[in-house]
């Protein structure tokens, strides 16, 4: 079966969850795995994404959260009410500053987390994607009984629009004491807590 990069980095995102977190949000929730072992960490889970057919794919699996065919940018949060609020290959869908909707979403002491991507353009970028751009020609050549079966699609926005140098900027300028870590996978983790 071929490695999903977002899956890959749940436990690091499940790591950053405060010490008696209560409530969930996750945006861009898609089939809903994640907001799944929040949900299976005791939290009570709100998911939210724009897709219809993967909210129809998130409820028809069950497993505790609350679903909810919405664009965060348009739905009415909660002030100062969600503890964690996570945004896995999400962000990039919508602009940065939509961060500022979910910032004024989490209660005293809460958590945002970003796994985000950002687009490939300079040195340390082409170091840091090369294993991942490696893994990914490997998989290809595994024979089709060992791929994943398709599932929901989820429409794909690449390359993302900033880079990884802007997503600092924009991140530093409206989330103030958050920290940024590259990771493989042309991925980012974004941390804010409130």
């Amino acid at each position: 079966m071929a490695l999903n990069y977002n899956d890959h980095y749940h436990p690091l995102l499940l790591k950053q969850i405060p010490a008696g977190a209560r409530t969930a949000l996750d945006i861009g929730c898609g089939t809903g795995r994640f907001a799944r072992l929040l949900a299976a960490r005791g939290l009570s889970v709100d998911g939210m994404d724009p897709n219809a057919a993967v909210i129809e794919s998130a409820r028809a699996t069950g497993g505790g959260p609350r679903y909810r065919q919405a664009d965060v940018r348009e739905a009415h949060l909660p002030d100062a009410h969600y503890d964690v609020i996570s945004c896995i290959a999400s962000l990039h869908h919508m602009p940065f500053d939509t961060v500022l909707t979910l910032r004024k979403a989490l209660a005293p002491g809460g958590i945002l987390t970003v796994l985000g991507l950002y687009e490939i353009n300079s040195p340390a970028d082409f170091a840091w994607a090369f294993p991942a751009k490696s893994l990914l020609h490997a998989q290809r050549l595994l024979p089709t009984r060992h791929r994943p079966a398709p599932s929901a699609q989820i429409p794909l926005v690449w390359p993302p629009p900033l880079t990884y140098a802007q997503t600092r900027t924009e991140a530093t300028r409206l989330l103030p004491g958050s920290t940024l870590r590259r990771l493989f996978f042309w991925r980012y983790l974004l941390v804010y807590r409130a």
